[in-house]
């Protein structure tokens, strides 16, 4: 069985994930090729198409949000996802068990909403949001009438979990802001028939961008667990291989795997970019000596610090405690300006 190095692994999946030359793929086209980008945060993941798409302009791909070409809703790992609206229906399903999990053993939320009416509450929580979005606070306010003794956040958290929700524009729109307000998947697109993927064209849409893989990591990206005998009844349509660790890879057969030596310029990644948060064994990509230096995935953004002369200076994100003792001045960037960013 071949052995895939660990940089060839590295090169494959870059050239899956779009970043070892900028792709002149249409956004959407884009968005569905990588199977949605994490948008937990609401501009952070314009990084991550830039860094991916040639010429991309951060207005358009915000177009595309206003027009519902793309959207944001709670998917893979129970985190929001840029989508579009076709994998949102297709993956929303499979992915329902991962959101179940979380609502349950939620420390916060899981114990208020112990033994309630969960259909009850999901037809009120429907109805509530079919006329226009709501906010968590507001339609926590309109539940607690209705559901008495109940804590109204866990309410509302428990109807996010259950029922697709949109959060809905202008949150998420390049050079604008506004509140979380979300609706409902149908009430934002109009109805319709429910065509979820099978588990195994879920898989095959993970290898096509994240491969070659393991079940772990199948596994990682998704939330969902016991995927195993699923990707061993499609082993005899899949390449095999193993890594430096003996550990057992699948990929499409045809899927592109490049020359261990293929040059990989360096490309900006966002705080939750997917390339970071989707295989267990995340080598491949994030060198063992560099997690020692203190990498989290959980920061909400990363952290610069730099040394000139006999001063120190530490960059955080505005509202943060360190910057009101050097004030940053930013500056926009040409894509900002919405030109065309440079390669």
């Amino acid at each position: 069985m071949q052995v895939l190095s660990r940089r060839a692994l590295n090169r494959a999946t870059l050239e899956r994930q779009l970043l070892l030359r900028r792709s002149d793929l249409p956004v959407a086209d884009a968005v569905e090729h990588l199977v949605g980008i994490q948008a937990q945060t609401p501009h952070s993941w314009y990084v991550g198409l830039w860094s991916r798409l040639a010429g991309f302009v951060p207005g358009r791909a915000a177009d595309l949000l206003t027009d519902r070409a793309l959207i944001r809703v709670a998917l893979m790992r129970s985190t929001i996802h840029l989508v579009t609206p076709r994998d949102a229906r297709a993956l929303r399903p499979l992915i329902q068990p991962v959101l179940d999990r979380d609502l349950y053993r939620n420390h916060t939320h899981g114990k208020p909403v112990a033994g309630i009416d969960m259909a009850g509450l999901v037809a009120d929580g429907i109805e509530l949001l079919a006329p226009r979005p709501l906010t968590n606070r507001q339609l926590g306010e309109l539940l607690g009438p209705r559901w008495p003794g109940r804590v109204p956040a866990s309410l509302v958290y428990a109807i996010r979990n259950q029922v697709p929700l949109v959060q809905v524009p202008p949150r998420g729109i390049w050079g604008r802001s506004g509140p979380i307000a979300h609706t409902t998947l149908d009430a934002w697109l109009g109805p319709a028939d429910p065509r979820p993927f099978s588990l195994e064209q879920m898989v095959l849409r993970y290898l096509t961008a994240f491969g070659p893989a393991e079940v772990k990591d199948v596994q990682m990206w998704s939330g969902l667990t016991r995927l195993s005998e699923i990707v061993q009844t499609m082993r005899p349509d899949l390449a095999v291989f193993t890594d430096e660790d003996g550990r057992e890879l699948f990929d499409l057969p045809d899927a592109p795997r490049p020359d261990p030596d293929t040059p990989a310029p360096p490309r900006f990644l966002y705080d939750f970019d997917n390339l970071l948060l989707s295989h267990a064994d995340r080598s491949r990509v994030l060198t063992e000596a560099y997690r020692r230096q203190g990498y989290r995935t959980r920061r909400a953004a990363p952290l610069h610090r730099s040394r000139r002369g006999d001063r120190r200076y530490r960059l955080r994100r505005p509202g943060s405690r360190d910057l009101n003792r050097e004030q940053v001045r930013k500056r926009p960037c040409r894509a900002a300006r919405g030109r065309p960013a440079r390669a």
